[in-house]
């Protein structure tokens, strides 16, 4: 299979690179390549004629998207607009990354595939125009999203581990609440989506759901760190530019129907960290 992958330098494009290596790659990233130039876009992508391209690049600082809406705007929602131009032009098939931030996480059960979306922050609002790009203009497509990606050197994982390091106490919100996702296990179940050729909109977490708090708090248990102390916070109580969903929980429906399942959030938490 044929296979583009934008932002392969990312903590999932990456994982994504590793997982397909068996399959003929093209791989694009910054600075060589930026999907806000349609230009780049399409002499990148259509000669290569893939078979599938999958869209991880985009502007993922929530707060940085809170204070730069329109560069939000512009890198997720009018360079996916660009990908999928791309995609149309070489007949490939779109995989586009998006997020649980789509969702306003005003209610107590998790969100199906299905439910529509309503987002409450920039962050959320551009990926949610890309969404809109990719089901509008392309024909075969796939949209994932995903929630609380880690895997790489910029997470909550490894920046609550730096601050077990640097702060006698921390303190971490208990009232934002979703399931942490561990890249490689994404990537795996993206490998296994694009193969089944099932197109639609899926969400693929890893299983269960937590608060940011008990999250910081298993993080710490696994690392051999619960010596360093740790209190629970109200988002009220914690200054950030951006409002993030209170409870925007995924439920994996549609790909667990067909077969394709992640492992519990806290084994995919504890394997990460025995490979760091």
């Amino acid at each position: 299979m044929r296979i583009v992958i934008t932002g392969c330098r990312g903590q999932l494009g990456s994982r994504l690179e590793r997982v397909l290596a068996g399959e003929e790659l093209l791989c694009l990233d910054l600075p060589e390549h930026d999907v806000t130039v349609r230009e780049q876009v399409q002499r990148a992508i259509v000669p290569f004629r893939p078979d599938v391209v999958i869209h991880t690049a985009g502007y993922t600082d929530v707060d940085g998207c809170a204070r730069e809406p329109e560069r939000a705007l512009r890198v997720n929602a009018l360079g996916t607009q660009n990908v999928a131009l791309a995609c149309q032009a070489a007949g490939a098939a779109l995989l586009y990354v998006s997020t649980n931030e789509v969702f306003a996480g005003d209610r107590s059960e998790p969100y199906l595939e299905y439910d529509p979306p309503n987002p409450i922050n920039p962050y959320g609002y551009s990926k949610w125009v890309g969404e809109r790009y990719v089901e509008q203009l392309c024909r075969r497509f796939y949209i994932v999203r995903v929630s609380w990606l880690f895997g790489g050197p910029r997470s909550f994982v490894t920046k609550i581990l730096a601050l077990s390091e640097q702060q006698p106490e921390l303190a971490v919100v208990d009232d934002e609440v979703a399931t942490p996702t561990y890249a490689l296990d994404l990537a795996v179940a993206i490998g296994r989506l694009i193969e089944s050729g099932c197109f639609g909109i899926y969400h693929l977490v890893n299983e269960g759901a937590c608060s940011r708090y008990e999250f910081a708090r298993e993080i710490l248990r696994l690392a051999g760190k619960e010596h360093v102390p740790i209190r629970p916070i109200k988002r009220a109580d914690f200054r950030r530019d951006s409002t993030p969903p209170p409870r925007a929980v995924l439920r994996n429906f549609a790909a667990a129907a067909r077969g394709i399942r992640l492992r519990p959030w806290p084994e995919a938490l504890a394997a990460y960290l025995q490979e760091r």
